[in-house]
């Protein structure tokens, strides 16, 4: 369980329990140094993503090397309905073809707790690449 404390929302502080997060935070787009919510939880979701999909290959049998997940979240706003988040997980997988990518990237998804999270409530598209394995003859 994590436990992070954010004071004053996104122009305040953030702070975890155990002292390892202690960052400032901004709006999108600050200059500043801070971090924002977006970023934060981009990081969070392609981290996760990435081991969803490490364990997919293990469990398939599948051998993978430097695999990468870019989590692009943004933040939306529309007329009357306020704000909302959308993603793009694009995934770099070495060691397989642009097929296998996909399709480890899309069993990763229905793996990932941050996927689950977001499942009918955000628009997520998946983007793979293979990088390494020549496609079979």
């Amino acid at each position: 369980t994590a436990n992070v404390t954010t004071t004053a929302g996104r122009d305040g502080t953030s702070k975890s329990d155990d002292g390892t997060l202690d960052l400032k935070q901004g709006k999108p787009g600050a200059k500043d140094g801070s971090t924002n919510p977006e970023q934060l939880f981009a990081a969070g979701y392609s981290a996760c993503f990435g081991s969803a999909l490490m364990a997919v290959a293990k469990r398939d049998g599948v051998t993978v090397s430097d695999v990468s997940v870019q989590a692009e979240v943004t933040l939306n706003q529309e007329e009357g309905k306020g704000y909302f988040l959308s993603a793009v997980l694009s995934t770099s997988v070495g060691g397989v073809d642009d097929a296998t990518a996909k399709k480890l990237t899309e069993e990763a998804h229905k793996m990932c707790p941050y996927s689950k999270a977001t499942s009918g409530n955000i628009d997520v598209q998946l983007n793979a690449k293979g990088n390494g394995a020549k496609a079979a003859a």
